[in-house]
């Protein structure tokens, strides 16, 4: 563009020589005041005598006025870019700046965003250190050594006599007969187990202390807010990629997620999550969701599966972990209250046995017991295979996940319960005495 300019104001000179030759160089005036005079006419006279061609003016104003567009964009783009700096040479353009405070304040600008910069990856360099790789290990042969079964991420957050303790989730652990720690050192150590929960999908860990040196420094997911900074630290697609971070926002608060946790394709529970655009991978589930000041603001669990869907990352806020965590170091599992029933949604029942629900046109919601537990609350109380549970305390029931939630966050042990449940085709109420729910009870 710049070429085609030059080359244009060329022609131009071209063209203005052209159109006025060359004067001959005017000549000294005699000192007789009447010859100047006349020799200025004669000059006069041959000035008239050569015809002047046209001068087109528009054309040659309407090039001036593109030249100089062109080179006031060319001159801004390059001031924009840095490739011409405005702070070159003391113009009293550079003056007026500093004057008003402009020329002087770029430089602070720059320095002050580098610093924050610096700041921030500091506070996520300290925050990886207590992030470690967790490795499931399983024996296929009792002829052979453990093999490495799968791999996910873990966060130390305490150290105390001597051992160190980490967090990780249910699914990294689950079925192991040994587990390992990887530390950013390399260095492998094994794991104990203490306890793990399949609804909060946490687990806890116990390791030896002596070489750890970084403890999480953990923050408030209440404190959390859509679209600040949210960083994923763990190990995506196993060791090789060990301590990754991905940079992202805080895409949602308070997301409901449905788990299925017995593999039917029937949500079993309902978790609160924080919704991240960062990215996380396989290997990340255990690891660590920080804010720009290196806190543990919530650990990394699921990432929606589906090809139509990219972007979307889930977090345990760790305002709801930390309780379990501490339930499950310290007693290994969750108490939880329990019924002792399996079921299923009526939708679910299969056309053959719609018959023997037996239930009225207008309930079109509720839970079929399918099976019930011999010993259990509910075998107390006389609940039976195909009773319809409909409402608990009062409260709607329309699937599992709805009676669980009930139970778990409004229930206690040892409580009575009320429950509204059709058998025949009639209502009837049910009282129960609920129980403490083991490792491998349901509901």
């Amino acid at each position: 563009m710049d070429n085609n300019h030059y080359q244009h104001d060329n022609e131009h000179t071209d063209d203005t020589h052209q159109a006025y030759p060359e004067s001959e160089p005017v000549k000294k005036a005699d000192s007789n005041p009447n010859g100047g005079i006349a020799q200025t006419a004669r000059q006069n006279a041959q000035a008239n005598q050569t015809e002047k061609p046209k001068r087109n003016r528009s054309g040659h104003l309407f090039s001036g006025l593109i030249g100089g567009l062109v080179s006031a964009i060319v001159v801004v783009l390059l001031f924009n870019t840095n490739i011409i700096s405005d702070n070159d040479g003391n113009n009293s353009s550079d003056a007026a700046s500093t004057e008003n405070g402009q020329g002087s304040g770029a430089p602070e600008v720059t320095e002050t965003m580098a610093s924050d910069d610096a700041n921030v990856a500091s506070n996520l360099d300290e925050a990886s250190k207590a992030v470690v790789g967790v490795t499931r290990m399983e024996q296929t042969n009792v002829w052979e050594p453990s093999q490495e079964s799968g791999t996910g991420s873990g966060i130390i957050y305490k150290k105390e006599d001597g051992n160190a303790y980490v967090v990780t989730n249910q699914h990294v652990v689950a079925d192991a007969q040994e587990v390992e720690v990887a530390l950013n050192n390399d260095e492998r150590i094994e794991a104990e187990v203490l306890g793990s929960d399949e609804l909060s999908d946490l687990a806890v860990l116990k390791i030896d202390g002596s070489q750890i040196d970084t403890v999480a420094n953990l923050g408030s997911s209440s404190d959390v807010e859509v679209g600040e900074t949210a960083v994923a630290i763990g190990n995506p697609l196993g060791m090789e990629f060990a301590n990754t971070l991905t940079r992202g926002i805080i895409s949602g608060l308070d997301r409901s997620v449905n788990m299925d946790t017995n593999g039917d394709s029937q949500p079993d529970w309902v978790t609160e999550v924080i919704q991240t655009d960062a990215a996380i991978n396989p290997g990340n589930s255990g690891g660590a969701l920080v804010n720009a000041d290196g806190k543990v603001i919530g650990i990394n669990s699921m990432k929606i599966a589906q090809t139509a869907v990219e972007g979307i990352g889930f977090a345990i806020p760790i305002d709801t972990a930390m309780p379990i965590i501490e339930q499950l170091e310290t007693d290994g599992k969750i108490s939880r209250p329990y019924i002792g029933i399996s079921t299923a949604s009526i939708n679910q029942v299969p056309p053959q046995y719609r018959n023997q629900i037996q239930l009225p046109e207008d309930v079109e919601e509720g839970i079929v017991i399918a099976q019930v537990e011999t010993g259990s609350p509910a075998d107390d109380a006389n609940l039976q295979q195909f009773d319809v549970v409909t409402k608990i305390n009062g409260n709607n029931v329309t699937s599992l996940v709805d009676l669980r939630q009930y139970l778990y966050n409004e229930a206690e042990i040892g409580g009575t319960i009320e429950l509204e449940v059709y058998r025949n085709g009639e209502a009837q109420t049910v009282t129960l005495d609920l129980a403490e729910r083991g490792q491998e009870q349901q509901q």
